[in-house]
C-alpha cells in the first residue's frame, strides 16, 4: 500500500511541475511511466479486489438479495460493543503511556546520548523479533497469583499488564516515528535557548519539544491504535474481552458476520488514517500561521 501511495504522489508531483512550466520529462521516460502505471493498477487490483469481494459477500446474508443484515447483526451484538469499547480504552491508555515513555527517551538520547542510538534502536526492534506468545507466557509466569507481584490475580492488574504488553508491541513504530520527528528539529539549540530562559525539563519537553514533533507523535499514536484494535494473542491468553479475540470467535462460528466485521474494522483503520492526516494538516497550518 505504501508503494501505491508513493507512486501516486510521484505522478501528482510530476503533473504539478508540468502545469507550472517545470522541466518536461524526456521521451525515454515513457517506458518508465508505463511500468509505473502498470504497477499502480496491479497493486490497486491486488488491494481492492479482495475488499470488494468481502464487501459483496457480507451483503448476501439474505438469500437472493443484498441486505445489511450481517452488519445489523454485528452492530447489535452486545459483545461487539463491549469488546470494541474495551479495546478503544486500552488503545488510548497505550498511546498515553507510550508517549510518556518514548518522547522523553528519544529526546534524551538525541540530546545527551547520541552514541547510544544504535543500542536503543536495537532494543526497540526486539518486539518485532520476539513473538508475542513468548512475551505473554513470560508475563503469566512472572506475574501469576503465586509470584511476588500477582498482577494476574485481579482484573485491574491484568488490564495493566496487557496495556504494557501493547506498549511493547507498538514500541518499534512509536519510537521510529518520534525519532524521525526529532531529527527534523535542532534539539540542542532549542534546549539551550529554553534553559537560558529558566525553563525546567518538564516545560522543555511538554511545551517545546512535544509541539514540534506532534505530527510524528500522532503517527505513532494511530499506529498503536491499529495494533491494539486487532491484537489477538496477548488478549486471548490473558483472557481479556478485547476486540481481537471477539473477531476470532465470530469468524469460527458465523459465515456472513465475519465478513461484515472485517469491513467495519477496515473502515475504522482508514478513519484513523484520515484523522491522522487531518490532525497533521491542521498542525502544519497552525505553525504556518504563527
Amino acid at each position: 500500500m505504501s508503494f501505491l501511495l508513493s507512486t501516486l504522489r510521484r505522478r501528482l508531483s510530476l503533473k504539478r511541475l508540468q502545469r507550472r512550466g517545470g522541466p518536461r520529462p524526456k521521451s525515454g521516460n515513457g517506458f518508465r511511466r508505463f511500468w509505473s502505471w502498470t504497477a499502480l493498477i496491479v497493486g490497486g487490483l491486488y488491494f481492492f479486489l479482495p475488499l470488494i469481494g468481502t464487501l459483496e459477500f457480507s451483503l448476501r446474508m439474505r438469500r437472493g438479495e443484498y441486505s445489511l443484515d450481517a452488519y445489523r447483526s454485528v452492530l447489535e451484538d452486545p459483545r461487539f460493543q463491549q469488546t470494541l469499547g474495551y479495546s478503544v480504552i486500552m488503545a488510548l491508555a497505550t498511546i498515553v503511556v507510550g508517549i510518556l515513555i518514548v518522547v522523553p527517551t528519544a529526546y534524551w538520547v538525541r540530546l545527551r546520548l547520541p552514541r547510544w542510538r544504535p543500542v536503543i534502536e536495537f532494543i526497540t526492534l526486539l518486539p518485532l523479533v520476539i513473538p508475542a506468545i513468548v512475551v505473554v507466557f513470560g508475563y503469566i509466569r512472572l506475574f501469576n497469583t503465586s509470584s511476588f507481584l500477582p498482577m494476574t490475580g485481579t482484573t485491574m492488574g491484568t488490564n495493566i499488564l496487557l496495556m504494557f504488553g501493547y506498549v511493547m508491541l507498538a514500541l518499534p513504530y512509536t519510537y521510529r516515528a518520534v525519532d524521525t520527528g526529532l531529527s527534523t528539529i535542532d534539539v540542542r539549540s532549542l534546549t539551550e535557548a529554553a534553559q537560558s530562559l529558566g525553563a525546567s525539563w518538564v516545560t522543555i519537553i511538554g511545551r517545546l519539544i512535544l509541539p514540534n514533533v506532534f505530527g510524528a507523535v500522532m503517527s505513532g499514536a494511530f499506529l498503536s491504535f491499529a495494533i491494539v484494535i486487532g491484537e489477538f494473542t496477548m488478549a486471548s491468553l490473558l483472557n481479556r474481552p478485547a476486540f481481537g479475540p471477539y473477531m476470532q470467535i465470530l469468524g469460527a462460528n458465523r459465515a456472513y458476520e465475519p465478513a461484515a466485521l472485517a469491513v467495519i474494522a477496515f473502515a475504522i483503520t482508514w478513519a484513523c488514517m484520515g484523522l491522522l492526516s487531518l490532525v497533521t494538516r491542521i498542525t502544519r497550518v497552525g505553525r504556518a500561521g504563527k
